[in-house]
């Protein structure tokens, strides 16, 4: 197929989607070690951004959904590094409460 599958275009796009949302949450991160002088580690919310790209670009560039162990594993390092950021955020945020 030469032109774009609609495959294609929804990674894409919800790529953009998932990246406006991880900035929102580093965002969050950020304000929230400003505020209360605990460190977050906001610039590691970039790792998931990257890697959740990388995932993206590989799979759309093979026009598959999974199958392919360097997309599926680019979405696991994704999936599992913003987790741990999300855990570690809520821990900080809800500490002795």
């Amino acid at each position: 197929m030469d032109g774009v599958s609609a495959h294609q275009l929804l990674s894409v796009y919800g790529w953009f989607g998932l990246s406006a949302v991880i900035f929102l949450l580093a965002l969050i991160a950020r304000f929230y070690e400003r505020l209360s002088k605990q460190r977050t580690y906001y610039q590691f919310f970039a790792i998931p951004v990257v890697a959740f790209a990388g995932s993206t670009v590989r799979l759309a560039s093979l026009d598959q959904v999974t199958r392919d162990m360097v997309g599926d594993g680019l979405l696991l390092v994704g999936g599992v590094s913003l987790a741990v950021l999300c855990w570690h955020m809520y821990r900080l945020m809800t500490s002795g409460r």
